[in-house]
């Protein structure tokens, strides 16, 4: 894809005003959404992402249209476990309903800079270096073990790490909340207050999201601008999701399992891409490997699948489970 400039800032401006604008409600009035309220602004998210998809159908092709759904399709399920962590993690500081908001749109912002730091340092390796590849597909095939070892998502404590407890301990705070506020005086001492801690806790978790969602999509498209946007509309209405399907979040139990085989699939599909484009002397003497390419219709389609079978899967257990305890 050749992208003008101007179409690179129009999208970035664009962006910032809708988060701005985003932000200036939210501060300007703290308060607990409805549900009309957050599924009529996830709707206008959902869509705006879905037209802009046939945008790129319309002036750059069915295969660029077809990277970006996938992008988009693939960061959005890995959000939605992002939105997971985030419960229990206002769950752990006892964050009140009402600046939930505050510190979910913070700890957006964050994941939008995370992310898009990533993104360039990524683009930059993939044009400077083939082999990197290879090391996007591995890491993503470990995480994808990982997932797969932890089993159904039943976990209801959110652990701190090191940096956390590092931090807690190097601030001196306050167990009192003061609106939105990361400091406070009281008598005359500067406190971290404990909105400070949440959001140190969502920037930690997304900085770990973002190792695992950008090379995920360069297994789906090598096109900085599309793995921009997908991340920019998937991270969109995720405010709205935590608020709409906070209960739903916890029936999929399978959800680690499902994101396991995605991030499984795209790994390989990531290392198939790495044979084929290969550099590196000690593999097939520096030549190419002639090895099948998993084209993106196929991409698009096994993660339609198998997002769907483990949303399927979880809702039918829950179910179940629900029928049993009631018996």
């Amino acid at each position: 894809m050749n992208i003008p400039v101007w179409v690179w800032f129009a999208t970035i401006g664009a962006a910032i005003l809708i988060f701005a604008i985003d932000i200036f409600v939210i501060a300007r009035r703290p308060h607990v959404p409805s549900t009309k309220e957050v599924g009529t602004a996830l709707g206008v998210y959902v869509g705006a992402a879905v037209l802009f998809g046939l945008g790129v159908w319309y002036f750059a092709g069915s295969t660029f249209a077809g990277q970006y759904f996938a992008g988009w399709l693939t960061e959005y399920s890995l959000s939605v476990d992002n939105l997971f962590i985030f419960l229990l993690i206002m769950a752990k500081f006892a964050v009140p309903e009402k600046y939930q908001q505050s510190a979910l749109m913070i700890g957006i912002v964050i994941a939008i800079i995370l992310r898009g730091i990533f993104i360039a340092l990524g683009a930059a390796a993939i044009n400077n270096f083939s082999w990197v590849f290879y090391l996007f597909g591995a890491f993503l095939i470990y995480t994808a073990v990982k997932l797969s070892r932890e089993g159904e998502s039943d976990d209801d404590e959110y652990e701190e790490n090191r940096f956390m407890k590092y931090m807690e301990r190097r601030f001196p705070a306050t167990q009192d909340w003061h609106g939105t506020r990361l400091f406070t005086r009281v008598d005359a001492r500067r406190l971290a207050t404990p909105m400070f801690f949440v959001i140190l806790a969502l920037g930690t978790t997304d900085l770990l999201f973002a190792l695992d969602s950008i090379p995920a999509i360069y297994g789906l498209t090598k096109e900085p601008y599309l793995v921009l946007t997908a991340n920019l509309f998937a991270l969109m209405g995720l405010r709205q999701l935590y608020f709409l399907i906070g209960g739903l979040l916890k029936r999929l139990v399978y959800l680690s399992l499902g994101l396991a085989v995605l991030l499984a699939f795209i790994g390989v599909k990531l290392v198939l891409h790495a044979l084929h484009e290969n550099e590196l002397p000690f593999i097939n003497g520096g030549e190419h490997v002639p090895v099948p390419e998993v084209p993106i219709s196929v991409s698009l389609g096994a993660i339609v699948v198998i997002l769907g079978v483990t949303t399927v899967a979880s809702l039918l257990k829950t179910r179940r489970d629900n029928n049993l305890r009631s018996a």
